[in-house]
């Protein structure tokens, strides 16, 4: 693929396997989710696309799309613009919604650091992203002059917080998230 090719959006795909569906999803009247199962995916995915150093496919809308699939699961995340930016994730399971993500972030004056020195650093801290919390990075995060720092309240089914990237003890980053579990009406 061209560095300059543009792809259409992304359409998930129905997928035949079931056994991943089954472990994802407690089959009960109200169709609880494996929270722990979808934990352990969101970390696969989310250290495997933005944190990975991919910057994701142009779509024709100017937005940068990631995708990581394993087995029935899909994770895509898709953005809008670099020093100010807003994005989505999604992860679907044999092609429907299951969970969602929100985001809006900046990079502010950046005095004394580049935002490509910025952004290497939010990528490297949300390679530290925990199991029990696969949302963003971990609670703190410093390296050089760097410091990150996330705070969230809830779990996966659902949740709010904030980060920030500090750059000797300056406010350099910040960005605001929030996301939970979706559920059609029955």
């Amino acid at each position: 693929m061209a560095d300059n090719e543009v792809l259409e959006p992304f359409e998930v795909q129905e997928c035949s396997t079931t056994s991943l569906f089954k472990r994802l999803f407690r089959f009960s009247l109200d169709m609880d989710i494996n929270t722990e199962e979808l934990c352990r995916f969101l970390l696969k995915a989310k250290t495997n696309t933005y944190a990975s150093g991919n910057e994701g496919t142009t779509l024709k809308d100017g937005s940068k799309e990631l995708i990581f699939t394993e087995g029935s699961l899909s994770y895509r995340d898709k953005y809008f613009g670099s020093i100010q930016f807003l994005g989505e994730e999604v992860v679907s399971c044999e092609g429907k919604c299951v969970w969602g993500m929100n985001y809006y972030g900046q990079v502010l004056s950046s005095e004394g650091v580049s935002e490509q020195k910025v952004g290497a650093f939010l990528k490297e801290a949300l390679k530290r992203v925990k199991p029990e919390k696969p949302f963003r990075g971990p609670y703190k995060y410093e390296e050089n002059s760097f410091m990150y720092l996330n705070d969230v309240e809830g779990d996966v089914r659902k949740f709010s917080g904030t980060e920030k990237i500090l750059y000797e003890g300056k406010e350099v980053y910040t960005l605001l998230y929030h996301c939970g579990l979706t559920k059609e009406a029955t």
